[in-house]
């Protein structure tokens, strides 16, 4: 029984892959490739293999979709056509007809998991750089003026609590992707400014792990504002954090890092206190653990749907599946706005879908089984 069932998905489910992955990546890619060959004279072979460096990113958004779909067609199917009473009848209960698609979707899962792991990140970024450099508009990982960087602790206030205020703030003018010029860096305590370094220009020091500062002044300022110290120096080593040099060499967009890169682009970020930018990192990194749980909650969704007494052919399956499908990115988007707001945890936001699904797939189901 389960060779037979597996056997029966597994028809749909590729005809979906391919289905879902050519519409999103006709509609993505394909269109303006075509229009940079006319217009800007990209080479046909370089088109060919952004397009292909392209087509992974599809893939997997296309993988939960066709899973929807083998399941729903599938098991509307074998119900149609009776197959399902006659299991039944010989006492084979409704959830161990399920066991197939579960166990299917598991599988889909974890080839969702690697796919936006290991493949995609790496495919999307040579797919940026490819199209940059044949475009001549190769872009610099890093920003090249007005670099602004604070830090946030917290402070011991005068009454005894405890503050998150602005510790630090470090400015640079410009940056050529190794040395900074133009450098003002502010140290902030609880009674305000204690002191000020400018400095022509700057550099990190990877052997001893400090900042070396050069042609410079360095002022202590005092607690009424006025200035208590002013020292001239040509080169001074700083203990600051490294964290302004990272921050300026600006990292890969979100769909080209996997899970360990965008943790480590979150560490950085959280030093800034910047509450929404944590926010959004936070929900991107679950979305790329809840993005391949779609494939389980829309096989287990499929099936529930498609194992009810019905009549469903292939034309309403499809449509089923396609409204399936933008209730799902529908309750994605509003995880967003619920998350980037504070209303909801990062955690739940981006498991918003899949906690939906999972909830009224179970409670088809319980229905379905008494």
């Amino acid at each position: 029984m389960d060779r037979y069932l597996i056997a029966e998905l597994l028809p749909p489910f590729l005809f979906g892959v391919g289905l879902f992955s050519s519409v999103a990546v006709t509609i993505g890619t394909l269109f303006d490739l075509l229009r940079k060959i006319s217009d800007a004279g990209l080479a046909p072979t370089t088109a060919i293999k952004i397009f292909l460096l392209q087509l992974p990113y599809f893939i997997a958004f296309a993988l939960p979709a066709a899973m929807l779909l083998a399941t729903l067609i599938t098991y509307s199917r074998l119900s149609s056509d009776s197959e399902l009473i006659a299991l039944r009848s010989f006492g084979v209960h409704v959830y161990r007809l399920l066991m197939p698609a579960v166990c299917f979707g598991v599988v889909v899962t974890g080839i969702c998991f690697w796919l936006n792991e290991f493949v995609v990140p790496a495919a999307k970024y040579e797919a940026t750089q490819t199209l940059q450099v044949a475009l001549n508009r190769e872009q610099k990982d890093f920003q090249e003026s007005n670099i602004i960087y604070p830090e946030y602790n917290k402070v011991t206030q005068p009454d005894g609590k405890r503050k998150e205020v602005m510790t630090r703030l470090f400015y640079a003018e410009e940056f050529d992707g190794e040395r900074m010029k133009g450098l003002t860096v502010l140290e902030r305590s609880r009674s305000g400014v204690n002191g000020i370094v400018v400095s022509e220009s700057a550099v990190w020091n990877q052997a001893q792990n400090t900042w070396d500062f050069y042609n410079g002044t360095t002022y202590l300022v005092a607690p009424d504002g006025s200035y208590q110290h002013i020292m001239r120096f040509e080169h001074q080593q700083l203990q600051l954090p490294r964290a302004p040099l990272d921050f300026a060499r600006k990292g890969r967009d979100y769909a080209e890092m996997n899970i360990a890169q965008a943790t480590e682009q979150l560490k950085l970020i959280s030093l800034s206190n910047d509450t929404k930018k944590i926010r959004k990192l936070e929900i991107r990194i679950h979305q790329k653990i809840a993005l391949p749980f779609a494939c389980l909650v829309f096989g287990l969704v499929g099936s529930v749907l498609g194992i009810r007494p019905q009549r469903t052919n292939k034309a309403t399956g499809f449509g089923i599946s396609v409204l399936i499908i933008f209730v799902y990115y529908l309750l994605m988007t509003l995880g967003d706005v619920f998350g980037l707001s504070g209303v909801l945890p990062p955690e739940i936001a981006a498991w918003l879908p899949n906690i939906f699904g999972i909830t009224m797939s179970s409670w088809l189901l319980w229905r379905l089984a008494r």
